[in-house]
């Protein structure tokens, strides 16, 4: 296979820990060859999706900690979507509207023949924050709304409860509103932009102190083993951009029922990977844009996560020929 990853800049990246990274170790050793674009290197011209791209590969012994770890192996060229093997999206957030741009050219590419995952749609339709409210049965009691006053009455029913906004990431926006917490108005105005924008409250889960659990699912199953991000003594987001501490565990007998139960309607809509936040009993998030924590339950574990990847392209890939 020939594999065309869209992603932020190789030099921007923490190769050691990243899970694109994971994934062309994974690719190389299986004797597929992949390139690289960024965001802004899409393109529509003559009704055809383009892409300006660069072959690279990995350097031998390179240590991932240093800069040096690819190398160009070709030089740039504009290619049809359809001609690689598979076009997989791993840019970071935000969602903004350049990102939903580009989902829909991933749209009018796969209409085309391309093999996009997780596809345009599926990334579209699925922000990673409200599409926990279709399977409300594995959620914390949860409110989404720009009204304050529904969210004061919330926080009134539940007395503990976290408030974060729709197009947050990495634990940035979060709050925790205690039973009288004294700043209640001025962060329920600062989240909504006085009322005018929606934001998610939830009933607070005490277990968040044994971690926010990142559960994969790839190719519809899923990886036995999660990341639990652990954190702070006295902080209530365990998010690793937030200094949490990622824990790699055995998935609990909860933790196997949740992501059985969500996983077959989530491949069937295109979503390859998945990456479920569980807290406790409870899904916090659905992330389908650039799921990540391969490198540390691969390192902890000696699970592949990169490998088990590898194999599910492949088949996705030769099911879509």
């Amino acid at each position: 296979m020939h594999v065309l990853f869209v992603l932020d800049p190789l030099p921007l990246l923490n190769a050691y820990k990243d899970s694109s990274v994971a994934m062309m170790q994974a690719l190389a050793a299986r004797g597929h060859t992949f390139s690289v674009a960024m965001q802004g290197d899409v393109f529509i011209e003559g009704g055809q999706v383009y892409a300006r791209t660069v072959p690279i590969s990995l350097v031998e012994g390179a240590d991932l900690h240093d800069k040096h770890w690819w190398r160009e192996s070709g030089g740039s060229v504009h290619t049809l979507l359809q001609d690689f093997s598979a076009v997989l999206m791993r840019k970071d957030p935000p969602f903004d509207m350049e990102y939903v741009y580009t989902t829909h050219m991933f749209d009018y590419a796969q209409a085309q023949g391309a093999r996009v995952f997780n596809s345009g749609s599926a990334i579209r339709n699925h922000p990673e924050k409200l599409a926990i409210t279709e399977f409300s049965q594995f959620t914390t009691p949860t409110l989404v709304t720009r009204d304050m006053e529904r969210i004061k009455a919330f926080h009134a029913e539940h007395r503990d409860v976290i408030v974060k906004p729709l197009d947050g990431m990495g634990g940035t926006g979060i709050f925790k509103l205690a039973e009288n917490e004294p700043n209640l108005n001025a962060i329920l105005e600062s989240l909504t932009h006085d009322g005018q924008r929606s934001i998610m409250a939830q009933r607070y889960i005490p277990e968040i102190s044994k971690g926010d659990k990142r559960i994969l699912l790839i190719g519809g199953e899923p990886v036995p083993f999660c990341l639990a991000r652990i954190p702070l003594a006295g902080e209530t987001r365990g998010n690793l951009a937030a200094g949490g501490r990622g824990v790699a565990q055995p998935l609990s007998e909860r933790d196997w029922f949740i992501a059985r139960e969500i996983a077959p309607q989530l491949i069937q809509r295109g979503l390859l990977l998945v990456g479920l936040d569980v807290i406790g009993d409870y899904v916090t998030e659905i992330n389908v844009t650039s799921p990540t924590c391969f490198v540390e339950i691969t390192e902890q574990t000696g699970f592949d996560v990169g490998a088990r990847f590898v194999e599910a392209l492949e088949s996705a890939v030769a099911q879509a020929v």
